[in-house]
């Protein structure tokens, strides 16, 4: 009896698809996986108000991404102390530094705080140009972090954080002073961060709502624990609005 064409070559399929491996068939949905570097002074290295190494909004963006289903390499670069110049030395000349953030596709910087913080002492008045000084330089060195960032790895998501008031709870008389070197600073930060087509993340209204909770300790610049975890959520907000185009 003659096999039909049509007979021989269902044969031949029914054979092919034995050999092939079940999880040819078995696609489930794409494994997200992102690279996270942490870029930044001792809010990202995660110093406690009694100034002790603890737990940064970085552990706490890395845990949201988790919590959806993403897989995170994560790097934390930050520093306590670090100024702008450091950190775009560090940027500029580190190959480690270089290495992760050419792999990173979500980078978070925040960076600026100390260079304004060592301005003021030497004129806490503000009545001379050697804060208005320090701003102008803190922001150059900012936007050509941004720059080189952009240089080496073109398709990172850049997020940069505003700062908050550090000092609440001095005299009313010295607040002016203050929030006015605040408000500067931060436009400047937001400036330079939305000209290099980053997002900037500011964070000083939601910390002025509850002082008390987090900036506890009147002598220390240092969030809390539940600061930290409000920062990471401020991030959250607008990193979760583009996170579905990470791969």
């Amino acid at each position: 009896m003659k096999v039909g064409k049509k007979f021989k070559s269902l044969v031949l399929v029914g054979a092919l698809l034995v050999s092939l491996p079940v999880t040819a068939f078995a696609k489930g949905p794409e494994k997200k996986v992102i690279d996270y570097v942490a870029l930044g002074d001792s809010l990202a290295a995660g110093f406690t108000p009694d100034n002790k190494p603890g737990i940064g909004y970085p552990v706490y963006l890395k845990e949201r991404f988790e919590q959806s289903q993403y897989t995170v390499g994560y790097k934390n670069f930050a520093v306590p102390g670090y100024t702008s110049v450091h950190l775009l030395n560090d940027v500029l000349g580190r190959e480690d530094v270089q290495a992760k953030i050419k792999d990173a596709e979500f980078i978070t910087i925040d960076i600026g705080g100390n260079d304004i913080l060592a301005a003021l002492k030497e004129d806490p008045t503000g009545k001379t140009q050697i804060v208005p000084s320090a701003i102008k330089s803190a922001a150059f060195n900012i936007y050509t972090i941004l720059q080189t960032i952009g240089t080496i790895n073109p398709n990172a998501k850049v997020y940069v954080m505003g700062y908050y008031n550090t000092f609440p709870y001095l005299p009313a008389d010295q607040q002016a002073v203050l929030l006015s070197v605040l408000d500067v600073l931060n436009y400047n930060i937001e400036q330079v961060t939305k000209t290099n087509g980053d997002t900037f993340v500011p964070i000083s209204k939601i910390i002025a709502k509850d002082y008390e909770t987090y900036l506890p300790n009147p002598s220390n610049i240092h969030l809390s624990e539940e600061g930290y975890q409000i920062v990471a959520k401020e991030f959250w907000k607008v990193i979760d609005k583009s996170k579905n185009n990470l791969k």
